[in-house]
C-alpha cells in the first residue's frame, strides 16, 4: 500500500461515504476520501465501512502528467501505437539510449504533448528610430518569409514584432545566412501565432 493513496467508499447509487462526518453518511455530490484518517490505516478503515454500509473501496488516484516531447519522439511513440503487436519494441528499435527509452515508454503509458519549439525575433542592431505613422519607436527586425531571409521588417518592439508573425525557431536561425547569424536573438512567447 502507497502512502500516497486516499481511499473512498462508494454504494452502488454512486454516492460516497463523507469520512469528514462523526457518524458518516452518503452523499451524491462529494467524493469524501479517508483524509482525516492515518494514511497507513485509510485503506482497512475504507474496507470496514464498506463492508458495514454495503458500498465499495475506491482508491482515489491522481492522474500522471503528460510527458512532454519533441516532434521526432513523438512520432516514435506514435508508431508504437500504431505498432499494436510489439509497442516496447518498437520504442526501444527507435531510441539510442535508455534514458530516451524510458521516457517514450513513459509517455506511450501515460500520454504526451509535444513541446513547442522556442520563438525569437530578431532585433536588426542599430536600426531603431521614431516612426511617425507607426507613432511610436520602431526597428527593423530579420525575418524569413517564403524560405527568403529579409533585413527590413518594422515593428514597434518585440510584442509587436510577434503579432505581425516575425518569430523564427532557432533551427530557422541554425540553417540562416551569416548574416542573420550575427544577430542576437530575443526570445519571446508567441501565443498570439
Amino acid at each position: 500500500m502507497s502512502e500516497e493513496k486516499l481511499y473512498m467508499v462508494k454504494n452502488d447509487e454512486g454516492k460516497y461515504w463523507d469520512f469528514s462526518a462523526n457518524s458518516g453518511f452518503w452523499s451524491s455530490e462529494i467524493a469524501y476520501p479517508t483524509t482525516t484518517i492515518r494514511k497507513k490505516q485509510a485503506e482497512r478503515v475504507a474496507e470496514l465501512v464498506a463492508g458495514e454500509r454495503g458500498g465499495h473501496v475506491v482508491t482515489l488516484v491522481e492522474e500522471p502528467k503528460k510527458v512532454v516531447l519533441t516532434k521526432e519522439q513523438a512520432e516514435i511513440v506514435e508508431g508504437a501505437h500504431d505498432d499494436n503487436n510489439f509497442p516496447a519494441s518498437y520504442i526501444s528499435d527507435h531510441t539510442g539510449s535508455s534514458y530516451k527509452e524510458k521516457l517514450l515508454m513513459n509517455a506511450y503509458v501515460n500520454g504526451w504533448t509535444v513541446e513547442k519549439p522556442k520563438r525569437y525575433v530578431l532585433p536588426m542592431p542599430g536600426t531603431d528610430y521614431h516612426n511617425y505613422q507607426m507613432h511610436g519607436s520602431a526597428q527593423y527586425y530579420a525575418v524569413k518569409e517564403t524560405g527568403n531571409w529579409r533585413p527590413d521588417a518594422i515593428a514597434l518592439g518585440a510584442d509587436d514584432a510577434v503579432k505581425h508573425g516575425y518569430t523564427v525557431t532557432q533551427s530557422d536561425i541554425d540553417a540562416a545566412p551569416a548574416w542573420v547569424k550575427a544577430i542576437k536573438p530575443l526570445e519571446v512567447t508567441d501565443d498570439e501565432v
